[in-house]
């Protein structure tokens, strides 16, 4: 794996799929322990995408609450 930008925002899809599929955010298939830096690498932006998805789906949420409550 090439630790550049398109790396990056494949991880980043990646996360956000998994968010998508109802995975939990520990299913990270990297692992961000390793001496690898690959594997570091590819934890922090899977993990950084699921953050990313899960944030936007409670923002999209929040607002839908918003309109239902009706403030």
């Amino acid at each position: 794996m090439e630790l550049n930008r398109q790396t990056y925002l494949a991880l980043l899809n990646e996360g956000k799929a998994a968010h998508a599929a109802g995975d939990p955010s520990d299913a990270c298939p990297y692992d961000q322990y390793s001496a690898d830096p690959e594997q570091q690498f590819g934890a922090r932006y899977w993990t950084r995408g699921w953050v990313e998805a899960r944030t936007a789906a409670e923002a999209t949420a929040s607002g839908a609450e918003q309109v239902s409550t009706g403030q």
